[in-house]
């Protein structure tokens, strides 16, 4: 008995030893969780406010494991973030990573590398088709990304890992490195809005996200960045819908993503630019025309859209039944609304919009309303088509003596004009309602001019934006549709740039009013005093008093020949004055005439020395001579295809 009491009371000394080992180890152990780089401690979690003391607590006496704690505290979004924009979801549903679809064509350079830049900058390059993730330099060994993007990648990475403080050397965060001008505003700004989208924002010297409190007393964040991420502009919407066209955040942007059901990643779906349809009625008739670009017609609202297209990224209906279903709503609308609405520049019209903007009058729509008259019939008056189309714009180039016709672009490219001269008239073209190719007498948008190389993909994102003129730009504060000259005001666009869409639009028919997708007559401006503009938001009559003076004073073209000289939209068939130019022949007169009341030989003298130097230099300049340049410019303004001529 005695020896089983000796033995009970070894056992219970070893048993008592054991569990002060395993407290006191407990105590002494750091629990830890996995962050973005490194691993991070319970400690520097409750630092962060992003879990209790009492969690800690109990962490450390076991009570709780690290798998619970993540899963009550809903700790994965700061510890890994949300995933960003993986890849692109293609319109047969194959899968591809963002450097794949640069590579095939499917998306442009730039557009590629925003993406993928926003991948380093929330923590890792995404591979969509292995459902892997990796750091930079691991993708390029892994070829998910090639090396000619390494630099760029890097650099976007620092945003996760830390830049280093070029006057002490510490690890400082992405919002930091834009204080001490490290990295490029725009850029910062479009990387910290990415971190935000998918999480939060990263402390690179924790490894993990943090709520945006702890960002503020950390120096990570400001309130003045929170302003300007919480309400963006144009301006600071960094990224690029490949579909639309439009600029948007990131958030914005994942919106219109779809999840890859087997992997939970988020897919970019792009448009399939090879599903035609062929219209019989309508604006379209007789053209084969892509599927999106019919569901993004004024034919469907925009809540018609999206359902449309929600059911067919959610693979609820099939491609043939989408088809189907645009051309049965087309057919419908065309037949039911057939008497009621025309087609405008973007979208319907209707006969009433017509009456309430002076196009038609109270007899004529009281006839189209009694079908006495169709409104096709009233639209053939080459008044109401005017406004409805406009004019034509400068539509190419005519080249002599070959008289061979060209588009703008191709002009451009083959160095029948300057760069500078061709974006600008190009811009007017698009800022007019369409980009024209002369060959064939067919009129594009921009995205389709692209796409059928009427235009290169160079100059898409100045023409795209030159296009809102007629489209309309987003009030980042109301979310309204605006116009061009509420935009100027808005300061969403540049004055100069207004003003000379402003005129091209005059020039050839009229502003337009991209609500209601149609020209504007002058006798409608209604002052409105909180905008000082039209009543349907255009232009007041002072600055069409503006416009006008511009038209013979101030020049946004050049002429091809005289490479010194502008010309103004309305005004290009002969050289326009400047205020400057008055100055010139003042001081001219000053210096020029006055001597000769004092010398006279002095025009003698400046005839010898002076005229042949100039009119070499002329001649270097034009080719052609003086005379033939203005014989040129006549054969222009007669000319019925709206070319202008180069000899």
């Amino acid at each position: 008995a005695f020896r089983e009491s000796q033995i009970s009371n070894s056992e219970m000394m070893i048993v008592t030893t054991v569990l002060e080992t395993i407290e006191t180890s407990v105590k002494n152990t750091k629990v830890i969780f996995e962050g973005i780089r490194e691993t991070v401690t319970a400690k520097q979690l409750v630092e962060a406010d992003i879990i209790s003391q009492d969690v800690l607590d109990d962490l450390k006496k076991g009570r709780k494991s690290v798998k619970e704690v993540v899963e009550d505290q809903n700790l994965h979004v700061y510890l890994q973030g949300k995933d960003s924009i993986a890849g692109v979801l293609l319109p047969d549903s194959q899968i591809m990573t963002i450097y794949q679809a640069r590579k095939k064509g499917k998306l442009m350079p730039g557009t590629a590398l925003i993406l993928l830049e926003a991948q380093a900058a929330t923590g890792f390059i995404i591979d969509p088709i292995g459902n892997r993730k990796f750091s930079v330099d691991d993708a390029i060994k892994a070829k998910i990304v090639g090396p000619d993007l390494c630099q760029k990648l890097r650099s976007a990475e620092k945003a996760v890992t830390g830049y280093k403080d070029p006057y002490y050397g510490t690890t400082i965060s992405l919002f930091q490195a834009m204080q001490k001008d490290l990295i490029v505003k725009d850029h910062g700004i479009r990387l910290l809005e990415a971190q935000i989208a998918t999480g939060g924002i990263i402390d690179p010297v924790n490894s993990h996200r943090i709520p945006v409190q702890v960002a503020y007393k950390r120096g990570y964040f400001n309130e003045e960045m929170n302003e300007i991420l919480s309400n963006p502009s144009d301006d600071t919407k960094g990224f690029f819908d490949p579909n639309t066209h439009e600029n948007l955040t990131y958030l914005q942007l994942m919106a219109r993503c779809v999840k890859d059901p087997s992997t939970g990643l988020c897919l970019l779906p792009l448009k399939g630019k090879k599903t035609t349809v062929n219209i019989s009625l309508g604006r379209y008739a007789g053209k084969s025309v892509s599927l999106w670009e019919l569901i993004h017609s004024g034919y469907f609202t925009e809540d018609q859209r999206n359902q449309l297209i929600e059911k067919f990224q959610t693979r609820k209906v099939t491609t043939h039944t989408i088809t189907t279903r645009v051309i049965s709503t087309i057919e419908k609308l065309e037949k039911s609304e057939a008497p009621k609405m025309t087609m405008g520049l973007r979208k319907l019209v209707s006969a009433k919009e017509l009456l309430d903007s002076g196009i038609i009058d109270d007899d004529t729509f009281k006839q189209v309303q009694e079908d006495k008259v169709t409104l096709a019939e009233v639209t053939k008056c080459e008044r109401v088509q005017q406004y409805l189309n406009g004019s034509r714009s400068i539509a190419g180039v005519k080249v002599y003596p070959s008289q061979a016709v060209l588009s703008i672009y191709s002009a451009k490219t083959e160095g029948m004009l300057r760069d500078g001269i061709a974006r600008l008239l190009l811009e007017a073209q698009a800022s007019t309602g369409w980009i024209i190719d002369p060959l064939t007498n067919k009129f594009y948008a921009v995205d389709e001019a692209v796409k059928e190389e009427v235009v290169g993909p160079d100059v898409c994102e100045q023409l795209l934006l030159a296009e809102r003129a007629i489209t309309g730009y987003k009030n980042p504060y109301t979310d309204r549709t605006i116009s061009l000259f509420e935009a100027m005001n808005e300061q969403l666009i540049q004055r100069s740039d207004a003003i000379r869409f402003l005129e091209a639009q005059i020039a050839t028919g009229g502003i337009v009013d991209p609500n209601m997708s149609h020209r504007l007559p002058v006798h409608v401006a209604k002052p409105n005093p909180g905008y000082y503009l039209h009543r349907n938001g255009t232009a007041p009559s002072c600055m069409t008093t503006i416009l006008k003076i511009l038209t013979r004073t101030s020049s946004g073209r050049l002429w091809p020949h005289l490479w010194s000289f502008g010309f103004s939209a309305t005004n290009i068939g002969g050289i326009t004055s400047s205020f400057f130019s008055t100055v010139r022949i003042i001081i001219g007169f000053v210096f020029f005439f006055f001597p000769v009341v004092l010398f006279p030989p002095f025009p003698l003298i400046v005839a010898f020395f002076f005229f042949p130097p100039f009119f070499f230099f002329l001649w270097a300049q034009t080719g052609p001579s003086f005379c033939e340049v203005l014989l040129d410019m006549t054969r222009s303004m007669s000319s019925p295809s709206w070319t202008v001529n180069l000899g």
